[in-house]
């Protein structure tokens, strides 16, 4: 019960700041579309008019692809139908995109929905797996992206050094993240023994080193049973990619008066991963997301104001999603609050399961 306490005053101390970034972020949300012209961003947004079921179909096949590849890490006995898998993954991502830094009980939400079907530890080992090769997938199309981006594309000296920098940066990432799972390298639960032997945060981390020793086992472990599964996993992974850059295509072909091109939504995708990854903890990417693709079409010489429509068409379509997530946790007769104090709950019990299965 005490694990359960420090984790709800963990989060209720990130609340804050969460808060400080969302207002922050709406303030940066006003300047850019005040810049890019607020009548034009309307006229764009008129001209998408039903083209927006299009980008809901394929913002939606993106849910059901990394809810399929979830699935699939499961090792028997147990097994996760894909209907409850995307309920539960839809209802996390809603809970992440409405509570401010969510992105600490997104995943533990997921597996707390679905502890009726499958075994909690077993869902967190799953959902572990998905996201090191929804990681490793999101390495490779970031570099991909700022290769083309820089090798297509008239770039001013800060942009292509930036994309040099993205280039370098995700490939060290992909040589280490390859040599950690290739080598079974311990990484986290060797460097809070470390931590732990140098005196540096021995009590918040004592029952930690037992939990991060038994998840790196079982995630190991999955890798030695199932590495026929890696091929159809890193498929899935590039499928919810390649859906995205569908999406964007399907945007600016109704809202820009250029004619988009594959490349170009390809680019586009690629830096809003970007942005996904480093800003995560910005509430649906309020401000950020805007100014980062603006300047980006800017570039791409779609004008600034068809990159601000196109960011507020995805927060558009992340709320129509948040809305059916929400809906499920209603329809069960919970709260998001209620939510994110079982998830935590539930994620103080895996942890304690581990350290005894470990």
């Amino acid at each position: 019960m005490a694990q359960v306490v420090k984790g709800s005053d963990g989060a209720r101390r990130l609340a804050p700041a969460g808060l400080v970034f969302a207002a922050a972020g709406l303030l940066l949300f006003g300047y850019v579309v005040w810049q890019a012209g607020v009548e034009k961003i309307w006229a764009e947004l008129q001209k998408l008019g039903w083209g927006f079921a299009a980008v809901l179909f394929l913002s939606g096949l993106r849910f059901v692809v990394r809810s399929y590849a979830w699935t699939l890490c499961f090792e028997a006995p147990h097994h996760l139908r894909l209907r409850d898998a995307l309920r539960a993954f839809l209802t996390g991502d809603a809970v992440g995109n409405v509570i401010p830094l969510g992105l600490v009980v997104s995943e533990p939400t997921k597996v707390l929905l679905v502890r009726d079907r499958v075994p909690v530890v077993a869902a967190m080992s799953a959902i572990t797996v998905e996201n090191i090769f929804y990681s490793l997938s999101v390495v490779l199309f970031v570099l991909g992206g700022a290769a083309a981006m820089l090798l297509s594309f008239p770039l001013t000296r800060a942009l292509r050094w930036t994309s040099v920098s993205i280039i370098a940066g995700a490939a060290v990432v992909f040589a280490v993240g390859f040599y950690v799972v290739r080598t079974e390298w311990r990484i986290l639960s060797g460097l809070a023994e470390r931590l732990a032997a140098r005196g540096v945060g021995r009590r918040a981390l004592g029952s930690r080193r037992e939990t991060l020793r038994a998840l790196e086992d079982r995630v190991y472990g999955f890798y030695t049973r199932n590495r026929r599964m890696f091929l159809p996993l890193l498929l899935l992974e590039a499928s919810f990619h390649t859906l995205g850059v569908a999406e964007a295509y399907v945007t600016l072909l109704f809202i820009s008066a250029e004619p988009p091109t594959v490349l170009a939504a390809f680019v586009l995708e690629s830096v809003n991963r970007v942005i996904n990854v480093v800003f995560k903890f910005v509430p649906l990417r309020v401000g950020i997301d805007e100014a980062g693709t603006g300047l980006l079409t800017k570039v791409l010489r779609f004008g600034a104001s068809t990159g601000v429509t196109l960011a507020i068409v995805r927060k558009a379509r992340m709320l129509v999603w948040t809305a059916v997530g929400v809906s499920f946790l209603v329809g069960r007769g919970l709260s998001v609050r209620g939510v994110v104090r079982d998830a935590e709950q539930a994620l103080a019990e895996t942890r304690l399961r581990m350290k005894a299965e470990g």
